[in-house]
Parts: structure tokens; C-alpha cells; sequence
């Protein structure tokens, strides 16, 4: 039996739970669609987002702001549609996006016309080590801010501003470590934790739940965020400093950032590179440079002594 797109089965099927409803009848046969993924309760992990009770994720080859997002509402039934480019997918796997990676692994794969979403998803289910390499930098590259804003914090004596810069702290170290184990972090961060890295569990619970006073709390965990930082910086970072090394000639900030090995990563690179330089596993290259008829200095950055 089959109705039409606004009857109410599709082949003896509630049309809401029908795989030709969605693809043939409704989004098919839109312009540059290149996959079509069907997500059943999209916000099961936020049970308290009272979020949408599906989810059609469109992928096209191009999308304008005001095609994005669509909400529906049939059968008493919210449907979210929402539209996105391969470049976005690819931001959601390298960006660590909790909320899009759970999307993209769990939805029901109704199209993908080039292979490249089935593709993706076999990235993410291999983890070869040019994705750990870069999701490891972007971590390693918000947990050093996220520490040295909670540092700064303590300093300036605003505690509550502190507490929350090293929780965040906590979360991406937590990611570095799960990462680095081949697994993806998820909205239960801490309750993968407690098996995976019982001592940052830890660190955790006296943090959030000790009696010692907020200030004495974060202190605490300061001080080994700051030790972690040390221990996880070659092999975090591992990534840039191979590009540093992959020629003779120092980088300046600009010519690593349009690398295609680092473009599009969200990353602090000046605080990074001061970090690796301070710790002797890069190298500063002043080189002159004439502008506006004066002499300047431009700081480049080398491999250090210390290669990874």
C-alpha cells in the first residue's frame, strides 16, 4: 500500500518511520543534493534540550544562509531539516562537534551519490592518524587557552571566571586522552573517563565536589593541567611540528596557516608556537625585511633542537 506524501502510511509503514517518504516523495529530487542521512532522535544525548523528534540532514554541493534550517511539525511529530556542505562534515570530524559527529555516525544513510559521506564515516570509524594528528592539535591547542585564561584569572582573583576556564580545561584534556585511545568523546565525557582515565576523573570530582574552598579547588587543578601540558605537548603537537621540520626555510605564522596539513584548524598558533618554542621544540628565526623604507624583523618559526 502507498499513499501520497501527505497520507498516512508509505508501503504499510507510518510514513514518519519510511525511508521513501523522506527520500522519494519529499527530498530526493533537490537541487546539488549529494546525501541524504535520516536521524532518529537527534537530541537523545541532551535529554533536556527539548530538541526535535527527527532530524534530515541534507548535504549539497552549495547551501545559502536561508536554506539552512527548517523546523516541521507533522503528525504532532518535530522535524528538523537542516541543510549542510561536505566542507561542513569535514569541520564536524576535525573540530571534535560532539553534537554533528553523533549525527553524522548514527543517522540512517538514505543517499550519498559520491561515497564521500560513507566515506567519512569510515574515517571516523578507522581513525587513521592524520585525523588523531589533527584533532590532537585542536584539542591541545583549547586546553592550553582554556589554562592559561584560568591562570590569568586566579591572578586577576576572579575565582567563579577561573573555575569555569579549568573545567573547560578538564574537558579537553579528557578529549586528548580519548583521542589519543581511538575514541570519539562523547556528551558522557566524564563517565567515559572514569574508565578510561580514572586520575582526571578524579581531578574532576575535587573539583567540582570537595571541601576545600572554589579558589583552593581550582588551584589544585591548575597545577596539574600545567604538568599535563608538559608531558602532552610533543605528542599533541606532533602534527605542527612536522610541518615545521618538512622544509629548510622557517615558516612565518601566515604560511602555516594556508598549509593544507593545518588550513581550516581552529587553532591558537601564536600561543602555540611560544609554547614550543619555550620548550626548545621550535625554534624563532628573525628575518629582515624592508617595508615602507624601514628595516623590520619578522619572526619565523624553525624546527627546534629537540625533533619530535
Amino acid at each position: 500500500m502507498r499513499c501520497d506524501t501527505f497520507g498516512r502510511t508509505v508501503n504499510g509503514l507510518n510514513r514518519l518511520e519510511s525511508k521513501d517518504w523522506y527520500y522519494l516523495d519529499l527530498f530526493g529530487k533537490e537541487e546539488g543534493m549529494i546525501g541524504l542521512l535520516l536521524v532518529h532522535d537527534p537530541y537523545s544525548g541532551l535529554p533536556f534540550a527539548d530538541g526535535t523528534d527527527r532530524l534530515v540532514l541534507i548535504v549539497r554541493n552549495r547551501v545559502s544562509p536561508q536554506e539552512e534550517i527548517e523546523h516541521w511539525l507533522r503528525d504532532d511529530v518535530r522535524i528538523q531539516v537542516r541543510r549542510v556542505t561536505l566542507d561542513t562534515l569535514n569541520r564536524w570530524v576535525i573540530h571534535g562537534d560532539r553534537t554533528g559527529v553523533g549525527w553524522l555516525v548514527q543517522g540512517e544513510l538514505l543517499s550519498d551519490e559520491t561515497g564521500r559521506i560513507a566515506e567519512l564515516r569510515h574515517f571516523l570509524e578507522e581513525w587513521p592518524g592524520e585525523l588523531r594528528e589533527r584533532k590532537l592539535l585542536v584539542a591541545f591547542s583549547r586546553f592550553i587557552m582554556s589554562y592559561m585564561l584560568a591562570k590569568t584569572d586566579l591572578q586577576n582573583g576572579q575565582v567563579p571566571d577561573a573555575y569555569g576556564h579549568i573545567l573547560a580545561c578538564l574537558r579537553y584534556w579528557s578529549n586528548i586522552c580519548l583521542i589519543e585511545q581511538g575514541m570519539l568523546p562523547e556528551m558522557t565525557v566524564w563517565e567515559q573517563m572514569r574508565l578510561v582515565n580514572p586520575g582526571i576523573y578524579k581531578l574532576y570530582e575535587e573539583l567540582t565536589d570537595s571541601p576545600e574552598t572554589v579558589e583552593k579547588r581550582v588551584q589544585l587543578v591548575v597545577l596539574a593541567c600545567e604538568f599535563s601540558i608538559q608531558t602532552k605537548m610533543r605528542s599533541s603537537c606532533s602534527l605542527l611540528l612536522r610541518v615545521l621540520a618538512s622544509r629548510a626555510e622557517p615558516w612565518s605564522v601566515a604560511e602555516l596557516r594556508e598549509d593544507s596539513r593545518l588550513h581550516g584548524l581552529p587553532l591558537d598558533l601564536t600561543l602555540l608556537l611560544r609554547k614550543l618554542v619555550h620548550r626548545g621544540l621550535a625554534r624563532e628565526v628573525a628575518k629582515p625585511i624592508r617595508g615602507r623604507g624601514s628595516l623590520k624583523l619578522e619572526l619565523r618559526y624553525a624546527a627546534g633542537d629537540e625533533r619530535p
